[in-house]
């Protein structure tokens, strides 16, 4: 099976960017929830400060989602050359090996 690389890099950015911005959201209402991560997240992220404002919580959002895009793309690719490799190399051995599996068919 192969995963499309485009899309994974999406659906990772999206999950990342959202999973931000619950916790920024409910650290808005509640400024000591998520507050570690956010810290975290500004030690990582150049320009974005936990602070608590929504302007920091939308720069949070921009490199979340940049992050977790970049996390999909590699994993998908990394993921992609290793399933290639595996396939290739077993259908190698079974050859080499004489497997042969019969054929089924419904009775």
């Amino acid at each position: 099976m192969k995963l499309n690389i485009s899309a994974m890099a999406l659906a990772a950015g999206i999950l990342w960017g959202v999973a931000v911005l619950i916790v920024g959201v409910a650290n808005l209402i509640r400024p000591d929830y998520g507050l570690e991560l956010l810290v975290l997240l500004a030690s990582l992220y150049p320009g974005y400060n936990a602070a608590g404002a929504p302007g920091d919580l939308l720069i949070g959002i921009v490199y979340s989602f940049v992050d977790g895009a970049l996390f999909g793309l590699a994993f998908a690719w990394l993921y992609n050359r290793f399933a290639r490799n595996n396939s290739a190399l077993s259908g190698r051995m079974e050859r080499q090996a004489g497997v042969r599996y019969p054929s089924v068919e419904p009775e």
